[in-house]
């Protein structure tokens, strides 16, 4: 793929604990292509292991609890196109783990809790994305992963999550303001299908906050002349007044008008177009062994990727 700038596409996802972001990311640098793309995984700058942070009373979502001013210099050194030795952290264990080698490559997504806190850090990226899903899901999310891969026991979760309760309005909450983008997935207004095991959720709407920071495609061509069952976009007020255009894409969009929206944005994106098989593989959040696609999710990551190859070649918004 050409590129007309000079450093890597540094694409941040930011959102709360279990908001989706490793899901979103995974499916993102498929479609940028894996040799191609690389993430970088901010909550990796603890500072203290799960034992130590409990005995002193405090969360991974607060800044204290993190290296963020050796995550603000290993940012500036990424988007310079330079290695960094970077911290681990093991989610499984709860522990610090060995420092590893990362090189830069053209794109670079950098997700985690706490990756817009500051101005500095905010500077270092191409496009900024925050998810902010409907809290129930999220929790329902969190209370599977944690219990499932992180091995939490379930009471541990709900302390945990209360625990919480004020570091989220605090320190998660606020970065939203800074994001291009503002992604919330929520259940369907209606009972559309049987709730998916494991958290799986095929069926759930996801909304877009499309703030002009970014030059976001014309979606108009699709509202021309056809049924807009599944889709709809509008212009709308965000939270502090400032006019954005929202675009919301039902659970239930069939087939035919999801292919609409791929074949819209790929045809934006000609460099990027040797990519297409890699939309869609929802499998990435579903399990190995689900064959269900979740169009909202799988649109979601192609419009992320757009942006991502549209900063690559160099546009802006005006």
């Amino acid at each position: 793929m050409p590129k007309r700038v000079d450093h890597p596409i540094i694409l941040g996802i930011v959102g709360d604990s279990a908001s989706g972001k490793t899901t979103l990311s995974a499916g993102v640098a498929q479609i940028l292509g894996e040799e191609h793309c690389s993430v970088f995984c901010t909550d990796d700058y603890h500072s203290f292991t799960r034992k130590e942070r409990n005995d002193a009373g405090l969360s991974a979502l607060d800044p204290r609890a993190n290296y963020i001013d050796v995550l603000e210099q290993h940012l500036r050194l990424l988007r310079k196109g330079e290695p960094v030795l970077k911290p681990v952290y093991c989610h499984t264990a709860g522990t610090l783990g060995r420092p590893r080698y990362f090189k830069p490559t053209d794109f670079v997504i950098v997700e985690g809790l706490l990756g817009y806190t500051t101005r500095a850090m905010r500077d270092c990226y191409d496009v900024k994305i925050y998810l902010d899903p409907e809290d129930d899901l999220r929790i329902k999310w969190k209370i599977h992963r944690d219990t499932t891969k992180r091995n939490y026991k379930l009471e541990d979760v709900v302390a945990s999550l209360e625990r919480r309760k004020q570091d989220s309005p605090n320190f998660i909450h606020p970065q939203r303001t800074f994001a291009d983008i503002v992604i919330r997935f929520q259940s369907p207004q209606e009972a559309l299908a049987p709730e998916e095991p494991n958290g799986a959720d095929v069926h759930l709407d996801v909304r877009h906050l499309l703030r002009p920071t970014l030059p976001h495609p014309d979606f108009t061509p699709l509202f021309n002349g056809s049924s807009n069952a599944g889709l709809h976009l509008e212009l709308a007020r965000d939270r502090d007044g400032k006019p954005v255009d929202v675009l919301e894409i039902n659970g239930n969009i069939s087939d035919k008008r999801a292919e609409r929206i791929e074949d819209l944005l790929w045809n934006l994106i000609p460099e990027a177009g040797h990519l297409r098989d890699q939309v869609g593989r929802i499998d990435i959040a579903n399990g190995a062994n689900s064959a269900s696609k979740s169009h909202p999710l799988a649109l979601t990551q192609l419009l992320v990727g757009y942006h991502a190859v549209k900063a690559a070649m160099g546009v802006r918004a005006y």
